[in-house]
């Protein structure tokens, strides 16, 4: 069918060799590295983990963030290898178009642009929580009406910090890949520094009484406590999307992807523990958790860092989700699925400008109107389905280019694919049905979009039209 029309790789690697209108080859490793622990700290630690261990999982909290790392690591594997063998912008997007066709790449695309829309938007809404607490330390506060999205009930109709901060990172994200990242860098050498504060300060006053019971909700509670904090570790998928401007993707996207997962997911595991330990968990149901536990144990001058440490973390995954979010939208215009000028490419910059300030516009209008709760459980079920994606996208790809040359290989195939897939569905199995509900939503206005546009205008619809002629 022309629906399920692909893309070879040679094809999808021939995008990358062009020199104009081309994106600039400008990160390394340890780039991909600190891009992927911005992406994945910051919300999920600083913010998610009281509501989990409160409502959910207890001091089992643990258990949920081993649950969804297990989740991770297995879909990491897939993602590293696909980015090592397909290093081009779009992510799980391109390499669907390559493996399963343009159907599929298309509804992935779309779903992605879900996960890193409402991504952006949910943290910036975080950001604006975390920046309003901070300046009320100095006697400022906002009028109520532009604190926060609409809710006349309250008194709240935009979140004014949280477009403020969008567009602000739009700016810096249109000097330059590598401008960006080197502010990125040094936010995450931050962020890190406080969390092993936070670490080396709180060990001390955990009373292990504080554990008891362990698992209060039952393994349910774990579930569904690994669902929640499963945003905590959205963003190493984003790595992939900055593939085309890394100067040796063989080597550094594996390193960037696996070593940016497996340092957060040690850094949660730790946190979870000491904060389940020094609060009784029933008193974590906070909006700043971290921040809380510290306060709780007097020592109010860490309290003040972690508020910090909390606005840099959200600040760089802020950066890298609208930064994935612009990438993707560039890939799929350059394709011909969305209008060409979204893939125009600043000549001096080298930076998609019409995608980078269509994100801006996107997210400021969620951030600014649409509850925080809404958006955080509709990018985990979009994120989810594209781990499953991919994961099933390793399988079929060693089937049917079994010779294809790869410089990282997920090892015991297709074993360790099919556990992302179990781990990933079960987790999708456990978010609430109106999630699932605004999910289909979204999924019918994906295949109408398609139907009336991008099927019409695909460049590899056209091409196939002109040999046939031919």
């Amino acid at each position: 069918m022309s629906l399920f029309r692909k893309k070879s790789i040679s094809a999808l690697l021939k995008n990358t060799e062009t020199k104009e209108g081309g994106l600039k080859k400008a990160l390394g490793a340890f780039d991909l590295t600190m891009l992927g622990i911005g992406a994945i700290i910051g919300t999920g630690i600083f913010v998610l983990t009281g509501v989990a261990a409160a409502e959910h999982a207890g001091p089992a909290l643990i258990l949920s963030f081993i649950l969804s790392g297990l989740a991770c690591v297995f879909a990491a594997l897939c993602y590293a290898e696909f980015a090592s063998t397909v290093p081009v912008s779009g992510s799980a997007y391109t390499y669907s178009y390559a493996v399963f066709g343009e159907i599929i790449a298309w509804i992935l695309g779309w779903d992605l642009l879900l996960e890193y829309g409402l991504a952006s938007s949910a943290v910036a809404s975080g950001w604006s929580g975390y920046f309003q607490g901070l300046i009320s330390g100095f006697g400022i506060h906002l009028p109520t009406a532009l604190t926060s999205a609409y809710n006349p009930a309250k008194g709240t109709y935009v979140d004014l910090p949280a477009i403020a901060i969008i567009f602000l990172i739009t700016f810096l994200l249109m000097r330059g890949v590598k401008e960006s990242s080197r502010v990125t860098n040094i936010i995450v050498l931050v962020k890190i520094a406080v969390v092993l504060l936070f670490i080396g300060v709180g060990v001390w006053y955990v009373k292990p009484a504080n554990w008891t019971p362990f698992m209060p909700f039952g393994f349910q509670g774990v579930a569904t406590g690994a669902a929640t904090v499963f945003f905590a570790y959205i963003g190493f998928d984003a790595v992939s999307t900055a593939a085309e401007e890394v100067r040796n993707p063989q080597r550094s996207m594996p390193i960037g992807i696996i070593g940016s997962l497996f340092v957060c997911t040690v850094l949660y595991i730790v946190v979870s523990a000491i904060l389940t330990g020094i609060v009784p968990y029933t008193l974590l149901d906070v909006k700043n958790p971290v921040a809380f536990a510290i306060q709780f144990v007097h020592q109010n001058w860490v309290a003040g860092f972690i508020s910090l440490g909390a606005i840099c973390g959200i600040t760089t995954v802020l950066i890298v989700m609208m930064y994935g979010q612009s990438r993707l939208f560039f890939a799929i215009s350059r394709d011909g699925l969305l209008p060409r000028a979204l893939s125009d490419v600043n000549p001096r910059t080298q930076t998609p400008t019409k995608s980078t300030w269509l994100t801006a516009l996107l997210c400021a209008v969620f951030a600014g109107f649409v509850p925080l709760d809404k958006l955080a459980d509709l990018t985990n079920i979009g994120t989810l389905f594209a781990f499953v994606v991919v994961s099933i996208g390793i399988i079929v790809l060693r089937k049917t280019q079994p010779d294809l040359k790869r410089a990282f290989k997920v090892p015991f195939v297709p074993v360790l694919p099919a556990l992302a897939v179990i781990f990933c569905g079960y987790l999708m199995v456990n978010l609430p049905s109106l999630t699932w509900k605004g999910f289909a939503i979204w999924f019918v206005i994906g295949i109408i979009v398609y139907i009336f546009y991008g099927n019409k205008n695909s460049l590899l619809s056209k091409e196939n039209k002109s040999d046939k002629v031919a």
